[in-house]
């Protein structure tokens, strides 16, 4: 049975969680080690706590802090994958975009609409009209729908839908319905739910090398990052959920064979919402030469990407370039009324994306490699999961679970179609009350709504904060969108160990604020401080450590090539390197 008190990652809980990881010996083995934080790590996690099974997790940095908190915060179909007629992962993403909305995570995905421009009025509205029309036809098989049926915009009622288009070049437009998600939010909370099945959980907690008997991998030596001890974690199967880290992973366990991960950098850009008229939720999405170009509305801003160019070095250096900013910018303001410039820049993220590798290796953009997932035996004991796409996570943890236990522990079925994430369940009485919160409170109605697609149901920990001590209900001085309560409860039940895991992950003004979180660095790190048993060295040093990574990020966006922007960001880590 799941349990609430297990599902609040606290200082205190994450010792309990390292003893548990420590105690599966090899006369007492985990039945499975996830090893990767990310989605697909953590959707393996959930999935097989909520088998009954035995589950460690562990992640050498902070839950997502790779891939999977820099995405474009899309859970939808794929509407581009139709034109590579991969029609199969398309129909899976669609399903499990339903799943989410109405059941499984209510309150971390959110239907959004998309205009879909055309330039061209009868070649576009033929060609793209006939392809979402297929889109939505896949939505109808054998479920309800979550979300409307797409509908064709003349131009004129265009322009009323969104204003800020460019009304001369565009002639008309489509639109149709697919979901946002808080990526980074929506792993932790995956993480939390894992825990509250039981499992251990320990982030900063680093894979140092792969345990063996005979030709068997039985679970993993990790270093605990912020104590330096190193120990031993057996596991009947271990599961490898690495992202673009697969090839390395796989090499420090001296496999023979694995999966081959393709690395491609994606980076977005955040404006102003008011810098583009639009309806409420309502986004852009358009076709480049290398990549698709989307327009996401995102609270109070706007997201705005991507790019798709390959990646060959060191993935914990990934950074934007200037070039890459230029790009996204022109390419917004091909289809804009009014140009962007880089003062309308507010924040910007890059992350890659891990796509396997073909067998011959292609020719042109990594964009043309499929999406669709591999599950491999690297080496007995030891599986190994790559491709696939963020909102197929649930099928990918699933399939992967399955085929590690297939002889260890078969005859145990996935559940994960009907457990709902942690903060579902209660979430729809909420937001029913949601008036009577505000009131109580002196919320308006876009801080409720934004507090309740934060948390659902957990929002009445949240609150529960503020009614022992009112001043938690005042949002910080330099990031007014986030309140002294939410930074209190990122320290004391979301698995914070550093700074940057509340500016960067919890909270998100990196990129949601001009100064990147640096500001509001020294009043947040007096909240968590505390709860982290910081000292006052140790405080300075995490305030000094993440200024000095946003400098070196702000330098790398002010370089023209991947070579520079890895250099600058090699030289100020993202988190102070303990003990």
């Amino acid at each position: 049975m799941p349990s609430q008190t297990r599902a609040a990652l606290t200082p205190a809980s994450r010792q309990e969680h390292l003893d548990q990881l420590r105690g599966a010996t090899a006369d007492n083995p985990l039945d499975v080690l996830v090893v990767g934080g990310g989605v697909n790590g953590a959707g393996a996690a959930f999935d097989a706590a909520t088998r009954g099974l035995s589950v460690g997790l562990v992640e050498a940095k902070d839950w997502a802090s790779g891939t999977s908190s820099r995405s474009s915060k899309l859970m939808h179909g794929g509407l581009r994958y139709l034109e590579m007629l991969d029609f199969k992962l398309v129909a899976e993403a669609l399903r499990e975009r339903d799943l989410l909305i109405q059941r499984t995570a209510p309150h971390l995905v959110k239907p959004i609409s998309f205009v879909f421009p055309f330039f061209k009025k009868v070649f576009d509205r033929a060609f793209i009209g006939s392809g979402v029309m297929l889109y939505d036809a896949m939505q109808m098989i054998g479920r309800k729908r979550a979300v409307p049926m797409h509908r064709h915009l003349m131009h004129d009622k265009m322009l009323k839908h969104f204003p800020g288009l460019d009304g001369e070049k565009i002639v008309g437009a489509l639109e149709y319905f697919d979901a946002q998600v808080d990526d980074a939010r929506f792993v932790m909370m995956l993480v939390r739910s894992a825990a509250q099945y039981e499992a251990a959980v320990a982030n900063y907690t680093t894979v140092i090398g792969y345990l063996r008997e005979g030709e068997r991998v039985f679970g993993v030596r990790v270093r605990d990052e912020i104590t330096g001890e190193e120990f031993e974690i057996h596991a009947r199967e271990t599961i490898l959920a690495g992202g673009v880290w697969t090839q390395e992973q796989q090499e420090l366990a001296g496999a023979d064979k694995g999966l081959q991960v393709l690395a491609s950098k994606g980076i977005h850009i955040t404006v102003a919402r008011d810098r583009i008229p639009a309806a409420p939720d309502t986004g852009v999405i358009t076709k480049t030469e290398k990549s698709v170009l989307f327009l996401i509305p995102w609270d109070e801003y706007w997201v705005i990407g991507t790019t798709d160019t390959p990646w060959e070095h060191d993935p914990d250096l990934v950074a934007a370039t200037s070039d890459d900013i230029h790009y996204v910018l022109e390419h917004a303001n091909a289809v804009l009324s009014e140009d962007l410039t880089r003062e309308d820049v507010i924040g910007v993220y890059a992350g890659l994306r891990p796509l396997l590798q073909p067998i011959r290796k292609s020719e042109g953009s990594s964009s043309k490699v499929s999406r669709e997932h591999t599950v491999m035996a690297v080496e007995p004991g030891l599986s190994a999961i790559a491709g696939g796409k963020y909102t197929t996570y649930r099928v990918m943890a699933e399939d992967v679970v399955d085929f590690a236990i297939k002889d260890t522990f078969p005859g145990r079925p996935s559940l994960t179609r009907t457990v709902p994430i942690i903060g579902a369940q209660g979430y729809q009485e909420l937001v029913r009350d949601k008036q009577q919160i505000a009131a109580k409170h002196g919320f308006d109605e876009l801080r409720t709504d934004r507090l309740l697609f934060r948390y659902g149901s957990l929002l009445t920990e949240v609150l529960a904060l503020i009614d022992e001590d009112p001043s938690l209900v005042e949002p910080l001085e330099h990031a007014a969108r986030y309140l002294r309560a939410e930074v209190l409860y990122a320290a004391r039940a979301e698995g914070v160990v550093h700074l940057a895991d509340v500016i960067t992950r919890r909270l998100r003004l990196d990129y949601e604020v001009r100064d990147r979180g640096t500001a509001s660095a020294e009043e947040i790190a007096a909240i968590v401080g505390p709860e982290l048993g910081w000292d006052e060295e140790r405080t300075r040093t995490e305030v000094d450590t993440y200024r000095a990574f946003i400098a070196a990020r702000l330098e790398a966006e002010a370089s023209h090539s991947d070579d520079e922007a890895a250099q600058a960001v090699s030289r100020a880590p993202e988190v102070p390197v303990l003990p």
